[in-house]
């Protein structure tokens, strides 16, 4: 089901921040840690990671290191081998490197995924490119894959409220965030310790126990 703009949403708890201040990626992540704080998520390669480490590195949180393309994916694999709701912050530039994988959500709209992209129309990572994003429809796409439900959130408010719906769904849902490209630098690299970043993330997932085989 495609939803409309949810420019008319309004948050479920009162909104402290200037509504004029600019809706960039580090305040879109921002949102996604204040309303899932301890909800598995797949942040995707780049500057998304550095900016949720920055923000707040917890064991809930799975850092995508030079595998663009993947956080879906990987999204995917946690939500289907845990059954707990999953939510995976991708980009406009990562989710095009392999849109097959929102065919494989919309096989099972089911799976409790959130899927956040935060479309900011360049690769930042690498200088500031732009990306085939702005001239794609990314919500379309999903839902032609066979999301349940789709949004766009253009502020901040707005997302909130889309995550707040998306987490009690219990479906996939899509939400599109267009944002400014950060004005800012991130936080530094991702810890060199990846192995430890993912035993901490399935300890997290798991209470500390292992996935399920999967069926021969």
């Amino acid at each position: 089901m495609t939803v409309p703009s949810d420019k008319s949403v309004r948050p479920d708890e009162p909104f402290d921040e200037p509504l004029d201040e600019p809706f960039d990626k580090s305040a879109a992540i921002a949102e996604v840690l204040a309303c899932a704080p301890g909800v598995p998520t797949v942040f995707t390669t780049g500057f998304a990671s550095r900016v949720a480490a920055a923000l707040d590195d917890r064991p809930n949180h799975f850092y995508m290191t030079g595998s663009m393309g993947l956080a879906l994916s990987v999204g995917t694999g946690v939500a289907m081998g845990s059954g707990r709701t999953t939510v995976v912050v991708d980009g406009d530039g990562s989710l095009l490197m392999n849109p097959a994988t929102l065919l494989a959500v919309g096989a099972d709209p089911d799976l409790p995924i959130v899927h956040v992209v935060l479309d900011d129309g360049v690769y930042a990572s690498t200088g500031g490119q732009p990306t085939p994003g702005r001239r794609a429809d990314l919500g379309g796409l999903a839902a032609a894959s066979g999301y349940r439900t789709v949004r766009e959130a253009t502020t901040r408010p707005a997302l909130r409220a889309a995550l707040c719906s998306a987490l009690a769904a219990d479906s996939a849902v899509f939400i599109r965030c267009p944002v400014q490209p950060d004005a800012a630098p991130p936080g530094g690299r991702v810890t060199p310790d990846l192995p430890g970043v993912a035993a901490r993330f399935a300890g997290s997932v798991t209470g500390g126990s292992r996935f399920p085989a999967p069926p021969e």
